[in-house]
Parts: C-alpha cells; sequence; structure tokens
C-alpha cells in the first residue's frame, strides 16, 4: 500500500533529522511512529473516500430523479 510506503519514508527522514543532531531513538519509537503516521494517512483516505461516496448517492438520487421525470 501506498500508506504504508510513505510512513516509513516520513520515519526515515524523522530519523534523519533526529540522527543528524546527534541524537538518536529506540528503533520501537520509529516503529510506533511510522504506525501513527500510517494511521493518519488512512483515517484521512477513508475521510476522502466517504465524501466521493456521499457525492456519488447524491449524483444517483438524480440520475434516478431526471429519469422519473422523463418517463
Amino acid at each position: 500500500m501506498q500508506q504504508s510506503r510513505h510512513a516509513n519514508e516520513m520515519a526515515q527522514r524523522f530519523r534523519e533529522m533526529v540522527e543528524s543532531t546527534g541524537d538518536s531513538l529506540n528503533e520501537k519509537h520509529y516503529d510506533e511512529l511510522r504506525l501513527i503516521i500510517e494511521s493518519g494517512l488512512d483515517a484521512a483516505l477513508v475521510e476522502a473516500m466517504e465524501k466521493i461516496a456521499g457525492r456519488l448517492e447524491e449524483v444517483a438520487h438524480e440520475i434516478k430523479h431526471s429519469a422519473e421525470t422523463v418517463n
């Protein structure tokens, strides 16, 4: 999935930023960060899909209404 790849890239970039200052974190923390990022991306995707589904329902209703008035 794209979200996993993006989450990995973002966590890796964060790791680079942390390590460039001479600091470090436990690998477990980076794993948790990846999960948090991926969850956020998934939530945003679901929200976008819900909006699209709602719009599709509206369009389907409009089409049905138009078809009924034509007959």
